[in-house]
């Protein structure tokens, strides 16, 4: 179960972190400029940015979770 936490979390990291790139490119180059149809922007590139480093600590956590609890054995 820790190895599927730990996949799952570093891969959504990356994902998150390749959106939050991309995002800021674009917008940085004036390619793509974000909606402001919503009052105070909710959701933007730091959102995505945010999301990645939550699950890269997850992933980092359960990995070293998993690898105390081999060491014990």
């Amino acid at each position: 179960m820790e190895k599927l936490i730990a996949r799952w979390s570093y891969w959504l990291g990356i994902v998150c972190l390749v959106i939050a790139v991309i995002w800021r490119i674009t917008t940085a180059f004036g390619l793509w400029m974000a909606s402001n149809a919503a009052r105070g922007n909710p959701v933007g590139y730091g959102s995505f940015f945010h999301a990645s480093i939550l699950f890269f600590v997850a992933a980092i956590a359960t990995t070293s979770c998993a690898w105390l609890n081999s060491q014990k054995s």
